[in-house]
């Protein structure tokens, strides 16, 4: 049987989980400074979109984001399989992004974690990693 999280840890778990809805509010409303607000800015943070190299340093992964929003795309994602863990002031959630705009859909496993900052948490990394479509057989 799995242990039940305490109260304090569930409370702090949700708190986890807000930061990482705040992510993909900010990314869907193409908000530079809600997704700045997000993030931790210092030379420690990372940034691995899909298809991408890594960005180290928030300046780099600024100007990803900057970039992203300015494109032609508009994302709308609707998260699942989402899960939350905490060790002392790091904690992370795994999910799944699936993507839709207006010319594709598509499945993205994502990572992002975060480092506490006070009684906030702020992003140190966020990794997406494209989910390869199953050829479906033939009848």
């Amino acid at each position: 049987m799995a242990a039940q999280p305490d109260d304090a840890t569930k409370g702090e778990i949700d708190a986890v989980l807000a930061a990482n809805r705040a992510f993909y509010d900010a990314h869907e409303q193409r908000d530079l400074e809600a997704m700045s607000a997000v993030w931790e800015h210092s030379a420690t943070v990372a940034c691995i979109h899909p298809g991408w190299p890594i960005i180290r340093g928030w300046p780099g992964v600024r100007e990803t984001w900057r970039r992203i929003f300015a494109g032609p795309g508009r994302n709308q994602f609707i998260l699942t399989n989402a899960m939350g863990s905490i060790r002392g002031t790091t904690a992370w959630v795994t999910l799944d992004e699936n993507l839709m705009d207006r010319a594709n859909t598509g499945t993205v496993a994502a990572t992002n974690v975060f480092v506490r900052n006070g009684s906030d948490w702020k992003m140190v990394l966020h990794q997406g990693s494209p989910v390869a479509v199953r050829p479906q057989p033939e009848a």
